[in-house]
């Protein structure tokens, strides 16, 4: 049979553009369906964006330290409209140079809405488009509750977008998107309530971490509501009042905020068409291979799998892509995976939590150190760092290491890949740490 296309990928996020890029660098014909901007949520409305509002909330400590280390720091004067609309443009160039790559790369962009007509068929603005082989890379997408009023409340989407900074808001969930935009508005001066169903924040987080955390954002100002559920939004004027069950009314609240979790963009693909299994949250099952069930159809990164991380997303459709046409062999490896909640203080991990390693391995030991960062000696700034290993006993294997304090994302990626090389706390021991930095408590800890 003559295909159109030797490929056809649904959704231009990162990776589905990756994947797109690849399979063309191997001399293959493709085409890449997006009804959106190019770049998907990291680069237009996730972790990119984002990023940038952390680093504008971050600047009001940096100018509360400065006196200390001699800085005669005149007042401080804000424009969320300017942040904002500095944002967008940056978004804008990052959506340039993606569309850019995909024209450089002889991928042909098809800015239409796709849908599965068959397995190796889409149909989008009523044409029809073959290819050998077809991938779903449509990623996912903000979950709201089914409660009285949701239709009230905004997501992660139009918080990155407000036309004005709120007085007063309040944030539904406590996972790490909600406690990253709860810090970035805390910081930037907003009354933040966080409500959370559960006793405490970010479940399946270290227990520790967990702790060190919420006693930090309540430190900072963040009003942490725990063991509620919100039952209704009533709109009251230009606010918003918040039913509680806890018997609780939060009152003209400028902005509420969704951050309940993310479900896969899995409606009106036409998967029904194929008869591909769908998981609880709308996510496609796939195997080892990213292969749907059916023969032609595969899908990579958040549409199918529960790491949400964008580089996940892009080592999934370049090694697939590499096995496919390149003779690749290598799969991805989904153990050991380090990641960073942007929050105020930041927390960074990779591996296990205490309770899954004792779970999973038995018998481990845990080496924990908390500390004021040398950042902040001479200042009225108390922030903490808390630093934790956890270290399976009988083999003296690293297997969690947790972070949570200035810069520990960029602290984690290093010793990430010492972990998953199999480093031993005796192999850290030997090492030198530099000093003064806060890195070096990781191998200094006895």
């Amino acid at each position: 049979m003559n295909f159109d296309y030797d490929l056809i990928v649904i959704g231009a996020g990162s990776g589905g553009v990756r994947s797109a890029r690849i399979a063309a660098s191997y001399g293959k014909k493709v085409a890449i369906f997006e009804s959106s901007e190019v770049g998907g949520t990291c680069v237009i409305r996730g972790c990119v964006p984002k990023k940038l509002l952390v680093y504008a909330s971050g600047f009001i400590k940096t100018f509360k330290a400065a006196s200390a280390f001699g800085w005669d720091v005149p007042p401080a004067c804000f424009s969320w409209k300017k942040l904002i609309a500095n944002k967008d443009a940056e978004i804008k160039r990052l959506n340039t140079i993606y569309l850019s790559l995909l024209k450089n790369s002889a991928v042909e962009l098809i800015q239409h809405h796709a849908k599965f007509v068959d397995q190796n068929t889409v149909e989008a603005a009523g044409k029809k488009y073959t290819a050998q082989r077809i991938l779903i890379s449509t990623g996912s997408t903000p979950f709201f509750p089914d409660i009285k009023g949701i239709h009230h409340a905004i997501s992660s989407n139009e918080a990155l977008s407000l036309k004005e900074l709120p007085k007063e808001m309040t944030i539904m969930g406590a996972g790490y998107i909600a406690v990253e935009f709860a810090c970035i508005f805390n910081a930037l001066g907003v009354k933040v309530n966080l409500v959370y169903r559960g006793d405490k924040i970010l479940r399946g987080f270290d227990e520790d971490v967990r702790n060190f955390a919420q006693e930090a954002y309540i430190k900072n100002g963040i009003n942490v509501i725990t063991q509620a559920n919100v039952l209704e939004i009533k709109k009251s004027k230009d606010c918003y009042d918040l039913l509680l069950d806890s018997d609780m009314c939060l009152k003209n609240q400028e902005v509420v905020l969704c951050a309940t979790g993310r479900v896969a963009n899995t409606d009106n693909l036409g998967l029904e068409h194929l008869g591909i299994t769908l998981k609880y949250n709308g996510q496609i099952q796939v195997n080892e291979e990213q292969n749907c069930g059916i023969e032609s159809v595969f899908a990579v990164g958040d549409v199918c799998n529960s790491d949400n991380l964008t580089p996940v997303a892009i080592k999934e459709g370049h090694l697939l892509m590499d096995r496919w046409y390149g003779q690749g062999t290598t799969y991805i490896e989904y153990d050991y995976l380090p990641s960073t909640v942007f929050s105020q203080p930041e927390i960074a991990n990779c591996g296990y939590t205490e309770d899954q390693a004792r779970e999973h391995f038995g018998d481990v030991v845990v080496f924990k150190s908390q500390f004021r960062a040398m950042k902040y000696a001479m200042t009225d700034i108390h922030d903490q760092t808390l630093m934790k290993l956890i270290v399976q006993k009988e083999s003296d294997l690293v297997v969690g290491c947790h972070i949570v304090g200035a810069d520990a994302g960029e602290i984690i990626q290093g010793f990430a890949v010492a972990i998953k090389q199999g480093i031993r706390k005796k192999d850290l021991n030997k090492c030198i740490g530099i000093h003064p930095t806060s890195a070096e408590e990781l191998v200094t800890m006895r």
